[in-house]
Parts: structure tokens; C-alpha cells; sequence
């Protein structure tokens, strides 16, 4: 049987990247997937909805109309992020802060808001919310990225104490450096500066290579199905075994 079977499943950031990958593999294991991404438009998917995550409205009114259609969400996945300014602290500036803070945080916060009231109605369900390693570990380059992470994995354990005993997870998942393909991340800018970064992250990983989107999306299908439920305030890292040493 497939592993998610039936269920009803929303993935932020789903148009590229782990998001498309993670959709995807749910979709193959039996769920239904809605997908939100303020990219989506000109895509022929109709499960594919533009949705900025970081706008309440937005939010609101996709997982309304997501709820009205199929008549419950048993799973979220909060995916959607951006990597943000790679500059330190005292250069980013306000505007910059609080945009990576609004799509990050605001975002997994906002979709989180207005899902679980659907789980709790239900009595179950499966948060799974996307931080990263450096939502475990400090590096240099994008420090307000790093501190949005950290705050990912924080609200992930409060979230979990607060619904455990109504049935519903939350858990996150830490991906390590990962060939994503995306144009705004580390991996393709060519400064001097970051491209030392990628030299020092690479040389970092035991597994001696970079993983792949379909690597997270597996653990994300593991935390959205049932085979962990008994998992709850988790912290699911697939980072090659970067924060091992």
C-alpha cells in the first residue's frame, strides 16, 4: 500500500526544488497535494495554487479553499524559504531582514496558523516544517537566514508540546547542502566570498558530496506518514553527516 495513502497534503515552495521534489513523492505514495508557491503562475497544474505564504490573506484563503474542496488537510509541509542577504549582520539591512523573516518564519508560522485548526477538528495530522542544518549549527556568510532556521526548529518544538495531545506532530527536518538547481542560492553565486563558503561546506561533509532534493523529500514522507507516529518535537537531519563532526 502506498505509504501515505488517502491523504491530503499541502507542501509550500512546491514548484522547485525540495518543495517539487517532496510533492511529487507524495503525490507517488497516494496523497493528494496542493501545492503553494508564489511562482506558480503559467504552470499548467492545477494543483500547483500562487500563494504567498508571507501574506495572511493569501494564507487564509488557500488553505480555506483547500479544506472547502477535500474536506480535511491531514499533512503541511512549511518548505517555502529564501536564502536571503550574504552579508553579515551589521550590513543587512531593515528591509532585508524582514523580508527573509517574513517568507521564513512569518510564512511556516502563517500556514501553520490556519491548518491547524482543520487538524485539531480532526484529532490528527503531520506538521512538517522545513529548517536546516544551520538551523542546528552556525556558519558565516548569511547570518539572518541561519537565525530564521533556528527559529524554524524553536516554534517546530513549542508547536509539538502544545498539539501532541490532540493528535497532531509537528517535527523538522534539517537538510544539509543541497544541488537544488535555484539561482538565488550560495551554490551560484560567483563571488570570491561565496564561492570559499562552498569550498569549506563541501570539504565539511563526510558523505564527500552534496545531496539531492529527492533525499529530503523521503524524510519528509516518513514524517508524513504514519510509520512516525510516535515522532513529535523531532529534529529529522539528512546533511551527509556535516553536524557530525
Amino acid at each position: 500500500m502506498p505509504r501515505v495513502d488517502g491523504k491530503v497534503c499541502i507542501v509550500t515552495g512546491a514548484a522547485s526544488g525540495i518543495g517539487a521534489a517532496t510533492r511529487a513523492l507524495l503525490r507517488d505514495e497516494g496523497a493528494t497535494v496542493i501545492g503553494f508557491d508564489r511562482n506558480a503562475a503559467g504552470q499548467s497544474d492545477e494543483l500547483l495554487w500562487t500563494v504567498d505564504v508571507s501574506d495572511q490573506e493569501a494564507v487564509s484563503s488557500a488553505v480555506a479553499r483547500v479544506a472547502e474542496r477535500y474536506g480535511r488537510i491531514d499533512v503541511l509541509v512549511n518548505n517555502a524559504g529564501i536564502p536571503g542577504p550574504k552579508k553579515p549582520s551589521h550590513e543587512v539591512t531593515l528591509e532585508e531582514f524582514e523580508h527573509v523573516f517574513g517568507v521564513n518564519v512569518r510564512g511556516t508560522w502563517l500556514c501553520t496558523k490556519y491548518v491547524v485548526p482543520h487538524m485539531l477538528e480532526a484529532g490528527r495530522g503531520s506538521i512538517v516544517n522545513m529548517s536546516s542544518m544551520y538551523g542546528l549549527v552556525g556558519n558565516s556568510l548569511i547570518p539572518t537566514y541561519h537565525a530564521t532556521k533556528g527559529a524554524i526548529r524553536l516554534l517546530t518544538k513549542a508547536d509539538a508540546a502544545t498539539y501532541a495531545t490532540r493528535g497532531v506532530r509537528v517535527n523538522s527536518v534539517h537538510p544539509g547542502s543541497i544541488d537544488t538547481g535555484s539561482k538565488t542560492s550560495v551554490r551560484a553565486d560567483t563571488s570570491e566570498a561565496a564561492q570559499e563558503y562552498n569550498r569549506r561546506t563541501l570539504a565539511s561533509i563526510p558523505l564527500g558530496h552534496r545531496g539531492e532534493p529527492i533525499d529530503i523529500a523521503y524524510g519528509v514522507l516518513y514524517l508524513a506518514s504514519d510509520e512516525s507516529r510516535y515522532m513529535t518535537g523531532s529534529e529529522l537531519v539528512i546533511d551527509g553527516g556535516y553536524t557530525a563532526i
